[in-house]
């Protein structure tokens, strides 16, 4: 006889899987919304758009990303030296392009949580017992009594 409480577990693990990860997803694109960041004019993609999806944020690190190297002549932050007076604004740009990509990845996570619920809720769904009434009473057969 299958039990039916793995099933159940799967299930149950599913369902707040799904839910943590819908509301992830929708706590980071509000917070990020509230913001109130623009995709810059000059991106190749998603122009002049109000940054609440993760390939907006995307967009808008790419961009940050050229505008930094075109002020520092393609050096990094830690390559220009510490008397550049543009090394501030590349620091700058360097924390705000982390911060775009840190949302990428929680909007990313999110959506792996949710995907995961919808799978462990199939999971669970596929080992549960069909008919749990008709294996509670069924009689054990000669071959399966034997001991």
């Amino acid at each position: 006889m299958r039990s039916r409480i793995p099933a159940l577990i799967v299930i149950v693990s599913g369902v707040i899987f799904f839910v943590a990860g819908v509301a992830t997803y929708a706590v980071v694109s509000s917070t990020l919304s509230s913001e109130n960041i623009t995709v810059s004019k000059d991106a190749t993609m998603f122009a002049d758009q109000h940054i609440d999806q993760p390939w907006e944020a995307y967009a808008e690190a790419q961009v940050i990303n050229e505008h930094a190297n075109k002020i520092a002549g393609g050096k990094t932050y830690a390559e220009l030296p510490q008397t550049d007076p543009n090394r501030a604004t590349v620091m700058n740009a360097s924390f705000l392009q982390a911060s775009l990509f840190t949302s990428v990845v929680a909007f990313g996570v999110a959506a792996m949580a949710a995907v995961l619920g919808v799978l462990l809720v199939i999971i669970g769904m596929a080992i549960r017992p069909l008919n749990p009434a008709a294996e509670s009473t069924r009689q054990p057969t000669a071959a399966s009594s034997t001991t």
